[in-house]
């Protein structure tokens, strides 16, 4: 009889990414032709992740990490006193002691399985099958890795109640890297983050961030902690995505001195945001372009890095000495006011991708992104 691993491969002989890798993840192969399989086992699935052996991992099933590790119970701090059901701090690396010295402390009890993500190495394509595939309980990390796609997998469910409890993804250093098409919910701390290390050549398209849930650092049903780019020379491309029930962080850029990061943010529907989205911090360039932003209370906060949101026609016009083409303007519906746009913050996109995309009008993007975005669209 045949393993079943060898079994489900035999079923899966044409598996394949669904599009092609744009914006700056323009080139990305993933797993390339490599046979297509499913892992049998949680950690068949750690095992084929990590390995130095190009692949195309299938999953066709949520794989629940919730408990494999066990229980940790560890001292917590309440950061946040707002009312109802408040996050709490893990004290991860004497996190409450540094930053948060007032405030109360106690203990708790959470998976520790979401504290150790699985790493992904090179030449890697990971795909669900359906509108119900993915990883539960634990999340992702690549580590100065290339040449991935991460497309139609769900990852939720990271100790929602305890920041530092698990990131959904994280990047620290990376090169072509496509992640698109996926759904994040109920994790703890970011749902997709970068660290010091440069991530290059990186595109997140068409997944659906889904902030709604029972814990909150707001106190408000909205996750915060929704996209954090901050390496050393990040050059991203954040387009076609749905921000939906967040309240902060969508995306944070930027904040340590002497790094940049050039991030282009188009056709993003940004729905139900009770507090801000895009937060430009030191060091980043952001061009914004033909998003639409529906009940947002603050579409960008005016921080310490550089961005260009054009809302006319002039505006938009503007661009062509840079880019060599209008930009697209953004659409802001029962939506604060926008205001601190400069016109350098375009010199950060002055390259050939940023140049040939053609983005939609941001008139378009609400229906748009809600029938595109999200699992059980491809695959």
């Amino acid at each position: 009889m045949l393993p079943l691993s060898l079994f489900l491969l035999s079923l899966l002989p044409a598996a394949l990414a669904v599009g092609t890798p744009f914006g700056q993840a323009t080139g990305t192969t993933g797993g390339g032709s490599a046979t297509a399989a499913t892992p049998s086992s949680l950690a068949e699935l750690t095992t084929w992740l990590s390995d130095s052996t190009a692949r195309t991992i299938v999953l066709t099933s949520v794989f629940d990490f919730t408990s494999n590790e066990g229980t940790t119970t560890g001292k917590i701090c309440k950061p946040w006193t707002c009312s109802p059901n408040p996050q709490l701090a893990i004290d991860q690396n004497s996190w409450c002691e540094n930053y948060e010295a007032d405030a109360a402390t106690g203990t708790a009890t959470y998976y520790t399985a979401g504290l150790t993500p699985l790493k992904v190495a090179s030449n890697k394509t990971l795909l669900g099958k359906g509108s119900n595939a993915g990883i539960k309980g634990k999340g992702l990390k690549i580590t100065g890795a290339s040449n991935i796609i991460i497309q139609n997998i769900r990852i939720t469910d990271i100790n929602a109640q305890y920041v530092w409890g698990g990131d959904a993804l994280q990047i620290d250093g990376g090169s072509y890297i496509w992640v698109d098409h996926n759904y994040f919910q109920h994790i703890g701390r970011q749902m997709v983050v970068t660290g010091y290390g440069a991530v290059t050549h990186t595109t997140f398209s068409n997944n659906v961030f889904n902030g709604q849930g029972t814990y909150s650092a707001t106190c408000n049903g909205c996750h915060y902690w929704a996209a954090y780019f901050t390496g050393s020379g990040d050059v991203i491309t954040f387009a076609l995505n749905y921000m939906y029930m967040t309240s902060g962080r969508g995306p944070k850029l930027g904040g340590t001195s002497g790094y940049y990061q050039d991030i282009h943010i188009y056709n993003n529907y940004f729905v139900s945001v009770a507090g801000h989205a895009i937060d430009p911090g030191t060091g980043s360039k952001v061009l914004v372009e033909g998003n639409y932003f529906n009940t947002v209370t603050t579409p960008i906060l005016s921080d310490s890095g550089e961005f260009y949101f054009p809302q006319t026609s002039s505006e938009a016009s503007a661009c062509s000495s840079s880019l060599g083409r209008s930009c697209v303007t953004n659409t802001l519906l029962s939506s604060g006011s926008v205001s601190g746009a400069v016109a350098n913050a375009l010199n950060g996109f002055t390259d050939s991708v940023s140049k040939g995309i053609s983005p939609m009008a941001a008139s378009a993007v609400g229906a748009y992104v809600q029938a595109n975005a999200g699992v059980g669209i491809v695959n």
